[in-house]
């Protein structure tokens, strides 16, 4: 029975909208486009009183959801679910370390330390939340707010939902999507109204939480260009042109794609970021930013506990509400975008790998930021008699990194590189954010037609221009906060969803032991001299399809045959391409077992034969004959097994598997076959493979 796996082209253009979630979140955007057009006055006041209410009421949730959403992830690395996956035990990271960063890096938050790297420290410096302003008491508590507001606990946020959407998505073939992390607790009901009520949730508060960042990069373009270019006036006109502008730079790097577009970007990104920063490192204080790097970080962490719960509530005001709440928040509500992205970028790194490089090196490099950048300023305005920065950034936010440029070396040249940093963040986000949107409208597809980009694209530039017309900054905050608050809680249930499929891992690693082991155990009876040529041999691809077609297929008729006269229904299945045989036994109301023997590729290793010179090293290729189950492959050869060994292997794997049932005590059916039952029978072999997978069992859930 010949079957193949190859992704059908026809998927790379067909429509792929997802209509129940795809209509009601545009309709969600229209009246918002629509009723904030034609009373702009209004909305900003509905704006304000919404945001209000919220900060009163929810600020305590808002605290201890984010603080839950670091103690879960931090636990779930240090444990040893840290060893798993994301996607078959086989798979290895599709993208180097450096890609990696620069990509998640730029779709995190470069423009919000463009924004805020001088921004912040100096406003609470002036305005600090407790005790008297412009001392050198208020410039500790600044650079501490600052570390807090942009450290652990905003790439919690991202790392939680990119954890669980990686870890459902690649390693148990679930459709890139929110809804797939409710699957441990509602099963199948997630292709249901709830799952598109989750996608739906996840689209607005990511449109709205781009929107913001939108809204406040086309500002610090618009104060760069204005410093640059005194002619340009700073208003609101000025920044949506900018926005139509560079949307459309957006677009072209939307239509490009992921690694033509959005990595090549994301690389000049962290590479003019690190220029830049440099630069003012060496030429500014730099004793003074590496003392205070050092004495900042160690206060930070000291004080995380306190900070993390602080709500300010003997001493009610304004400011939790404009700074902690909006930067958290914001963070919940762009938390889709930038947690669906990364989860993209991070098949085949496991659980600890995933959480130490999300949250400990971008959270490094922003601590040396806001010191190289926060802690010059603070320098130049206690030391250096530059006091009017003070009143130059309360004036206008979006300035204070050009102003601090002013009495550094080079103005003009480092002023125009940052203006190209802060449009090239632009476009990353944007792009980044119109894929992203538009697979979650697409049910967690990979492939989607060009026009479906470009409309989402579109819409992130409309939405920001609109929110900008109708009160500018404020605007932008309550719209973030806003549809924060419902994708909390959902990401709290995802949280809990993860867990449980954590334990039900664990009920399966329990019961399923080392296949290599077991693979020892089964040469032991073998005559030494077999098992050191064994060894020592690197057979050709006509060999192991020989052992394959004989051995390995023969092995299995007989274990089917005896298993239909008990009464259990078993087939054996043959593909050519890539060449492979397995068995596979239905229980009904169970877990499928499936035992597959493939035939893999490999290149011949330098030492093979050492009589022969080679001029090209590596350059031939040897074969095994691999054992695959529905968790991915087993990492062992079984070519040159006996036919009674073969026997005893897949007895062997089935054993584990009967264990493996009579050992998961209250786990439904639909919950033990989370881990398998939306893959293919064997891990596909290919990242196309496992697309096509995904988009027809996508299909199929939609007829």
């Amino acid at each position: 029975m010949a079957q193949t796996n190859q992704p059908d082209a026809s998927l790379k253009s067909a429509t792929t909208l997802l209509l129940p979630v795809f209509i009601p979140a545009v309709a969600v955007l229209a009246l918002m486009i629509i009723g904030t057009l034609s009373n702009p006055g209004l909305a900003g006041k509905v704006f304000s009183s919404t945001l209000a209410a919220i900060t009163e009421n929810f600020g305590w949730f808002y605290m201890l959801a984010v603080a839950l959403f670091l103690i879960f992830i931090f636990s779930v690395a240090v444990s040893p679910w840290g060893k798993i996956k994301l996607g078959p035990d086989h798979t290895e990271p599709e993208y180097s370390f450096g890609a990696w960063f620069a990509m998640l890096f730029s779709a995190g938050y470069g423009i919000a330390l463009l924004f805020f790297g001088v921004a912040e420290p100096v406003l609470h410096y002036a305005s600090p939340p407790n005790g008297a302003p412009e001392t050198l008491d208020a410039a500790k508590q600044a650079m501490q707010i600052a570390f807090f507001h942009w450290g652990f606990h905003i790439w919690a946020i991202y790392g939680l939902v990119g954890l669980v959407l990686a870890y459902f998505a690649f390693r148990h073939g679930l459709p890139l999507s929110m809804r797939s992390t409710l699957y441990p607790l509602i099963g199948e009901r997630i292709h249901g109204p709830i799952g598109h009520t989750v996608d739906t949730f996840a689209i607005l508060g990511t449109v709205f939480g781009l929107a913001t960042t939108l809204g406040l990069s086309v500002a610090q373009i618009n104060a760069g260009l204005h410093y640059l270019i005194p002619a340009i006036p700073i208003d609101t006109s000025v920044q949506v042109m900018a926005l139509g502008i560079i949307t459309l730079l957006g677009i072209a790097s939307v239509v490009a794609g992921m690694d033509k577009g959005i990595k090549r970007l994301s690389l000049i990104n962290i590479g003019l970021a690190i220029a830049l920063m440099t630069f003012v490192f060496l030429v500014g204080p730099t004793i003074f930013i590496l003392e205070v790097f050092l004495q900042n970080t160690g206060s930070y962490l000291s004080g995380i506990v306190e900070r993390t719960f602080n709500l300010q509530a003997y001493t009610r005001g304004d400011w939790i509400g404009n700074w902690t709440l909006f930067i958290f928040g914001w963070t919940i509500a762009w938390a889709p975008f930038v947690g669906l992205f990364i989860a993209k970028i991070s098949r085949g790194r496991t659980i600890r790998q995933f959480v130490f490089g999300v949250m400990l090196v971008p959270t490094s490099f922003t601590f040396l930021w806001f010191s190289v950048f926060g802690d010059t300023a603070l320098n130049m305005i206690m030391n250096e008699g530059y006091t009017a920065l003070v009143t130059q950034v309360q004036n206008d936010h979006a300035i204070a990194l050009f102003k601090l440029f002013e009495r550094l070396p080079l103005t003009e040249v480092i002023s125009t590189i940052t203006v190209i940093l802060i449009i090239t963040f632009f476009v990353t986000s944007s792009d980044s954010g119109s894929l992203v949107v538009d697979s979650l409208a697409s049910g967690g597809a990979y492939y989607t037609p060009v026009w479906q980009r470009v409309f989402w694209a579109s819409m992130l530039g409309v939405i920001a221009s609109v929110l900008l017309i109708a009160g500018g900054l404020r605007a932008l905050q309550t719209a973030s906060i806003t549809f924060a608050l419902p994708f909390a809680f959902i990401m709290l249930v995802a949280a809990v969803g993860m867990w449980r499929a954590l334990v039900i891992e664990t009920h399966r690693e329990a019961s399923l032991q080392s296949a290599i082991a077991h693979s020892t155990k089964n040469q032991n009876g073998r005559n030494w001299k077999d098992r050191l040529s064994h060894l020592m041999d690197y057979p050709s691809e006509a060999e192991v399809g020989g052992f394959i077609n004989k051995v390995a297929f023969d092995a299995m008729q007989t274990v089917r045959e005896e298993l239909n006269k008990r009464g259990w229904d078993a087939e054996v299945y043959y593909d050519e391409e890539p060449l492979r045989v397995r068995i596979e036994v239905l229980k009904e109301a169970e877990m499928d077992f499936i035992y597959e023997v493939r035939r893999c590729q490999f290149t011949t290793p330098t030492f093979a034969y050492p009589e022969i010179e080679r001029q090209v090293p590596n350059e031939e290729h040897y074969y095994r004959a691999e054992v695959f189950l529905r968790r991915g492959g087993q990492a062992y050869d079984v070519y040159g097994y006996s036919r009674g060994d073969m026997i005893t292997d897949i007895l062997d794997q089935f054993e584990r598997y009967i264990h493996f049932l009579h050992h998961s005590p209250g786990l439904l059916p639909w919950q033990m076959e989370m881990h398998d039952e939306q893959l293919q029978p064997t891990q596909p072999k290919t990242l196309e493979e496992d697309i096509s997978s995904e988009e027809q069992h996508r299909q199929n859930q939609k007829s």
